[in-house]
Order: structure tokens, then C-alpha cells, then sequence
């Protein structure tokens, strides 16, 4: 009897163990095989959470399927149902939650040396948002004289000596895709029009890139925001190095090769676009994440920090005003794509802003970017990879609309 009984439960268990292995299948199949099979419900579903990153209404499930079917379904049909979630009427947005929330955590990190979400919002951060929702060319990101302020009661006055106008807005949960106002640097903070250069010369890139050093941090964050590269694989030690500072050691630990084979490769390009950055200055202190103080500019004076460490090599580039020459227009790379209808050299910040919004690296750079940021992966198929480039020469050739670039990008991966 015994035997029996211990034969019945064993079966049991056996029917348990397949009853869940069962039930494990048909929820692994829901959660993956869904997405291979997924119908315009689903679709619209995940466009509006990838984009806005909340579930939607059933309001806006309703408007982003009429929208699908009055585009005829199809991509088409994708491509409207993505409008729908990032259109605005007036201060009114169907998402607000794309402006406060998706577009703010990409933007944030390009905002400090420590590339952390975790900082408080600034003009930098702000000055994209407002550019994305009001669709300005993002060719200008780097060139214009733009800002965005936050229009909004009990705030500080926005200030080059301050971030707490857009940290106090933030901690008030103003709603920035219904408050924010476009304005100008020269009208704000006093900087003359022409050594405004977009976002490079707003208080959370200055405070953040200019501070102490050698302002050779804004040109490589710079790179890695906005090129998608860090110096190391922009390295070319081919170019002449006629334009190295003063301040780096021609025989780094007394070994010559070190600078030949290593330093060279990346000073030999960047010191002589630096340069276009001498006349600017952040004097404050640095913080945990966010730095505080002043920004400064001082038109026909170069700043000494351009100036230090002299005796590391005296033979050295002692600069003497911020002309700036691109030397990586010829070389490996070249491959970046920089624009012939530039020259290629110039003056100030804001001209070598134009020199690098107007590559090809920049705007691929961008769109890679936001399709990672809604697709949650990032373009290594040769799927994803031609994707991202079909994407890009949308971009370039329809106005650089960077909504638009999210549009699409919701609509490359909606689940089918």
C-alpha cells in the first residue's frame, strides 16, 4: 500500500513540475514571442511607451490607432502613431513625459564630466528640450546664440553666475514641455552674439568643460557627446604637432616614444581647435557633481591657463588668440565627414561649433543615440546598422528635426 501511495504522489509531483514547465512556456512565449507577432494595439502601445516612457491612456491608445489607420497602417501607419506622442498644441503636449523625462535623462549626462543622469537640470539640458519640441535644425546645437529659460513664477533669474534658476525649476516639478521659453545668450548673460557657440558656452557646459584645466575637457566631452568618440579612437599621429602647448612633456617620464607614439596622436588634432576656446574661463569651485561660480570671457586676451606649465617643453605652441585650424580634414580622419562648405579654420567658439555640426559624424552620432535611447539596444546588427543609417540621411537632407529622428526610431522597433 505504502508503495502505491509514494507511486500516486511521485505522479503528482511529475504533474505538477509539468503543469508549471507548461505555464513558464506560455509566459516566456508572451513575453517574447509577442513581440515577433505584435498588432497595431501593441505597436502603438510600445511607440508611446519608448517614447514617452509611461504607459498610455486609453485616450491615447484610441487617437495613436486612428492616426495608424488614417496613414493607411503599414510604416506609414508606425511613423504617425510615433507623431501623435511627441506633438504639442500651444504649452499642450500629448506627452509631456517625453519632454520631462526621456529627453532630460538623455540630455543630463552630456552635461558633466561624470556623464550621471544624477545632476540637476541646467541651461544646457534645457536649451535641448526646447530645441527638440519646438523642431529648430540641431545643426545649430553647437553654433547658435540660443537658450532656453523656464517661464515660471517664484523661479530665481537665470544668471551666468547660477544654476538655481533651472535646479529650482526642477525641484518645483515645473513642467518644462509647457514652460520653457526660447531667448538668447547675449540678451541673458551678457556674452557678445559672436563668441556664443550653442550649448558649449551655457552655464552647465562652461562650468562643467571650461573650470580649471586646460579647456581641453570641452573638446573632448564634446567628441564623446557629440561624435560618439573619445580621443582615444580619434587618435592620428600622422599630423604635425607645431600646434602642441607648451604644458605637455615632449619625454613623458623621460622616454621620447611615449609622446611620439601616444601623446601626439591626439594633441597633434585637438590643441589646434582648442585654441578656438582661449578667450574662455569658468572661475568657481568644483563639487560633488555640479560645479559652482562664474563664467567668464574675455575677447582678445587669452586666458593663462592656456599659459601653464611652460618650462614642460619651452619650445612649445604659446598660443596667442583663439584662430583654431582643423588638421584631422586630411588623415584617417577624414571619415568623419567634415563639410566642404566650410574652410575649415577659423575664429572662435562659435565658428568651430559650425565646423563640427556640420559633419556627418555628428549627425550619425545623434541619431545613434536616440535610437539606442528608444530601441533599449544598440545598432550592431546589420539590420539596426542600416537603419540607423537610413535614418541619418533623413535627418541631414530633411533639417536635422531630431523629433523627427525619434519618430522614426519608435517606429524601426514597435514589437513586429
Amino acid at each position: 500500500m505504502s508503495v502505491m501511495t509514494d507511486n500516486r504522489k511521485a505522479n503528482s509531483r511529475s504533474r505538477r513540475r509539468l503543469a508549471a514547465h507548461l505555464a513558464l512556456g506560455v509566459l516566456l512565449f508572451a513575453a517574447f514571442g509577442n513581440a515577433a507577432l505584435a498588432g497595431p494595439p501593441e505597436q502603438v502601445k510600445r511607440i508611446y511607451e519608448r517614447i514617452a516612457g509611461v504607459p498610455p491612456s486609453a485616450q491615447d491608445m484610441q487617437a495613436m490607432l486612428a492616426a495608424m489607420q488614417n496613414a493607411g497602417g503599414g510604416q506609414n501607419g508606425l511613423l504617425a502613431a510615433a507623431a501623435y506622442v511627441t506633438a504639442c498644441q500651444g504649452t499642450v503636449c500629448n506627452a509631456p513625459t517625453f519632454y520631462n523625462v526621456t529627453l532630460k535623462n538623455l540630455v543630463i549626462p552630456w552635461t558633466n564630466r561624470d556623464q550621471t543622469v544624477f545632476a540637476p537640470l541646467n541651461d544646457y539640458a534645457a536649451t535641448v528640450i526646447g530645441m527638440v519640441r519646438e523642431d529648430l535644425p540641431f545643426n545649430t546645437l553647437l553654433s547658435d546664440d540660443i537658450l532656453y529659460t523656464v517661464n515660471s513664477p517664484g523661479l530665481p533669474a537665470p544668471s551666468n553666475s547660477s544654476n538655481a534658476h533651472y535646479a529650482t525649476a526642477e525641484a518645483n516639478g515645473v513642467d518644462l514641455s509647457a514652460t520653457l521659453t526660447r531667448t538668447t545668450q547675449s540678451g541673458t548673460y551678457g556674452t557678445p552674439t559672436a563668441a556664443t557657440a550653442g550649448v558649449l558656452t551655457t552655464y552647465g557646459a562652461e562650468s562643467a568643460f571650461f573650470i580649471n584645466g586646460t579647456n581641453r575637457a570641452m573638446f573632448r566631452f564634446t567628441m564623446i557627446n557629440h561624435f560618439c568618440n573619445d580621443m582615444p579612437t580619434l587618435m592620428d599621429p600622422t599630423r604635425p604637432s607645431d600646434r602642441i602647448r607648451q604644458d605637455v612633456s615632449r619625454s613623458p617620464g623621460g622616454d621620447a616614444r611615449i609622446f611620439l607614439n601616444n601623446c601626439v596622436g591626439c594633441h597633434s588634432g585637438m590643441d589646434p581647435m582648442v585654441q578656438a576656446f582661449a578667450y574662455y574661463n569658468f572661475a568657481g569651485t568644483a563639487g560633488a557633481v555640479t560645479n559652482t561660480g562664474t563664467m567668464q570671457y574675455t575677447p582678445g586676451q587669452v586666458q593663462p591657463k592656456y599659459l601653464i606649465n611652460a618650462a614642460n617643453f619651452p619650445f612649445g605652441f604659446v598660443t596667442p588668440d583663439d584662430s583654431w585650424s582643423n588638421r584631422w580634414r586630411s588623415g584617417p580622419n577624414t571619415v568623419l565627414g567634415w563639410s566642404n562648405a566650410l574652410p575649415g579654420s577659423g575664429n572662435g567658439a562659435k565658428s568651430l561649433g559650425m565646423e563640427l555640426e556640420s559633419s556627418a559624424t555628428f549627425a550619425q552620432c545623434q541619431v545613434t543615440k536616440v535610437f539606442q535611447a528608444v530601441c533599449f539596444r544598440a545598432p550592431v546588427s546589420a539590420a539596426d546598422i542600416a537603419t540607423v543609417g537610413n535614418i541619418t540621411s533623413s535627418f541631414t537632407s530633411g533639417g536635422y528635426h531630431l523629433k523627427t529622428v525619434f519618430q522614426q526610431s519608435a517606429a524601426a522597433c514597435p514589437g513586429s
